[in-house]
């Protein structure tokens, strides 16, 4: 009886430490940076592309992105027929886009690149929208985003 209870307890521990250990997943690094201390170019570019994408709204036209200004996937992805879907939508529930003004920057240190966080300004103010540019290291556009605006990042 002893032997048989010990052999349970023995096989009952063999059986736990196979179980696989599930990992907790580890947010990426990242910390707001003070936008003064960003450099100029990384700012300049964020605003220009960002801006160029919301101004299709106002004007309906789009100068696509070269591989200078954007990675792959986003030139692939940023379309004047997807852009004009995203603008008729926009344009009837918020007016007409006036401008994108920096509120926040992030940089990922696991990949070096930079979120800039811009609030969307538009004729009707009883939303804010915030348009989110991200730049990677090479400072190509690798994702543009159009959200409602919350204080923090999600």
């Amino acid at each position: 009886m002893r032997k048989t209870i010990v052999i349970l307890i023995l096989f009952t521990l063999v059986l736990n430490a196979c179980k696989s250990k599930s990992k907790v997943a580890e947010k990426p690094k990242i910390e707001i940076v003070d936008p003064t201390t960003v450099d100029k170019v990384k700012k300049d570019k964020a605003y220009s592309l960002g801006k160029r994408v919301l101004m299709t709204c106002n004007t309906s036209k789009f100068k696509p992105f070269n591989k200078n200004e954007a990675t792959e996937s986003v030139i692939k992805n940023t379309t004047l027929e997807r852009l004009t879907s995203t603008c008729q939508k926009f344009r009837l529930k918020y007016g007409k886009f006036e401008d994108i003004k920096l509120a926040q920057v992030i940089h990922n240190m696991e990949d070096d690149s930079y979120i800039f966080r811009y609030k969307a300004e538009y004729q009707r103010k009883f939303t804010t929208k915030e348009l989110r540019v991200t730049l990677n290291n090479e400072n190509k556009v690798s994702a543009i985003k159009s959200t409602d605006w919350t204080d923090e990042l999600k």
